[in-house]
């Protein structure tokens, strides 16, 4: 399946054939052309290329929703009768989608550098084993280096019963690193990610970025740890952009709101969140970022929605199912990985907005804190978050200190928001995002923000 345009006439001949035994009736082709590396030390764990084909049947009767997915096209008769099957199987209900109007188009994501089809498979190994290297070849504690590299391809025409016709295509690039040092019994790991939808490219010349994730995880080996309090903090834009997806985007996503009223009462309108300073957004329409495109999985286009305002809830972001059942407008935010998994409501990008003070400024007046920058990791369960800090320093009487290791950011999203006592007039964008839900990992999201300044944090590491 080379030109997906060929196939337009099938999927609109079947959905007409269909469309008046359901509510609803979507389907989605797609194909995609990938390549996949990972190095471990001086081994290859992966190294492969590949072309996949395939779609999906989604079918909606009386609340009910009946999925199928195919690979070959002359199944899809068989897999409409699945899903459509299925769907009344266990539709007892209404159908509530919110309205959209039908869009027949066929739009492509620009890219700014070379299309990662057109960079020989060897060119892509050769700059894995270039940053190896840096990795490897800086200290003789490193004792563990991993390079991963992926790129996608993607190709897709949706059709539906309401007369959306859409074919949309964009090329997505990762790379990640990481390295391990060792010192006795003392291990510490540096890691350092980046992703682009604008050309292989943006790859290039990331040699002092991957020499840092292996300087951090070697500096970290002599680094006292830091001792575990609650402290003002004031963290970098990197694990700002971590933190509003992680703590407070996905609590924006409606599908978890309509299932659980008691959340739904917590994360409603108008109520106060942040500081009048704080303004959130997420949203696909912002161009050149990881999380960025013209329409959703469900045909809406892209949006960029206003999740608070002036510190107060002001919206969430939507599927046409979740808009429908709460009676507000869809933000075009239902996306799934690939043709294997039905669309759900995910961030897209996300981002804090800049404020007015200058970073210098926060941290004036702390008289013992933390600064933290950059990321090792983290989870979030319901409102709670814990986070790691790739690096971080003590803040004494307003100047940046010594160096600390160990440290955990964690707390209550809406008690953290509150806390926020400055945001600064700085900005980045992360594109290093990959956001996982419902079994789906891996999503292209960017993230972004200012540097903050919050208080009462509590910071884990040496009692």
């Amino acid at each position: 399946m080379t030109n997906l345009a060929e196939y337009k006439n099938i999927l609109t001949d079947l959905i007409a054939k269909n469309r008046d035994r359901v509510d609803y009736l979507a389907i989605r082709l797609e194909t995609s052309q990938g390549t996949s590396i990972m190095l471990r030390g001086d081994k290859v764990d992966t190294l492969s290329e590949g072309i996949s084909t395939g779609g999906q049947v989604r079918a909606c009767y009386k609340g009910g929703w009946g999925f199928a997915t195919f690979n070959q096209l002359s199944t899809l008769p068989q897999r409409i009768e699945e899903a459509i099957a299925s769907a009344k199987l266990v539709g007892d209900d209404e159908t509530i989608l919110a309205d959209i109007a039908p869009i027949q188009t066929s739009c492509h994501l620009p890219l700014t550098s070379r299309d990662p089809r057109q960079v020989p498979l060897a060119e892509k190994k050769g700059l894995c084993d270039h940053y190896n290297d840096i990795l490897r070849d800086l200290n003789k504690q490193i004792t563990t280096t991993v390079v991963r590299y992926g790129d996608s391809n993607q190709s897709i025409i949706l059709a539906t019963s309401e007369g959306t016709l859409i074919e949309q295509s964009w090329a997505d690039i990762e790379m990640r690193f990481s390295a391990t040092a060792r010192n006795g019994d003392m291990v510490q790991t540096g890691r350092e990610t980046t992703g682009s939808r604008r050309g292989y490219d943006d790859l290039l010349g990331l040699e002092e970025q991957v020499e840092g994730a292996a300087k951090r995880a070697v500096n970290a080996l002599i680094l006292p740890p830091v001792k575990g309090d609650r402290y003002t903090v004031v963290i970098d834009p990197i694990l700002t952009g971590l933190f509003v997806h992680e703590a407070f985007g996905h609590l924006s996503e409606a599908d978890m709101l309509y299932e659980n009223p008691d959340l739904l009462e917590v994360m409603s309108f108008g109520r106060k969140f942040g500081p009048d300073t704080l303004q959130i957004f997420d949203g696909a329409a912002p161009e050149g970022h990881r999380g960025s495109y013209y329409y959703d999985d469900e045909g809406v286009p892209a949006t960029t929605t206003q999740l608070i305002k002036d510190g107060v809830m002001v919206g969430r972001l939507h599927s046409r199912e979740t808009a429908g059942k709460l009676e507000e407008k869809p933000t075009g935010n239902a996306r799934c990985l690939n043709y294997h998994f039905p669309p759900l409501v995910r961030m897209t990008n996300t981002w804090i907005e800049r404020g007015n003070t200058a970073v210098k400024e926060l941290f004036s007046g702390i008289k013992e804190g933390v600064y933290a920058k950059n990321w090792l990791g983290g989870m979030t369960n319901g409102e709670m978050f814990t986070f790691s800090a790739g690096e971080a320093w003590m803040i004494r009487n307003g100047e940046i200190c010594e160096p600390v290791r160990d440290v955990t950011l964690s707390g209550n999203v809406f008690k953290t928001l509150a806390n926020i006592e400055g945001i600064g007039d700085d900005f980045y964008w992360d594109e290093s995002g990959g956001c996982g839900k419902g079994g789906q990992s891996g999503l292209a999201v960017g993230c972004g923000g200012p540097s903050l300044r919050i208080k009462d944090v509590v910071i884990g590491g040496e009692a």
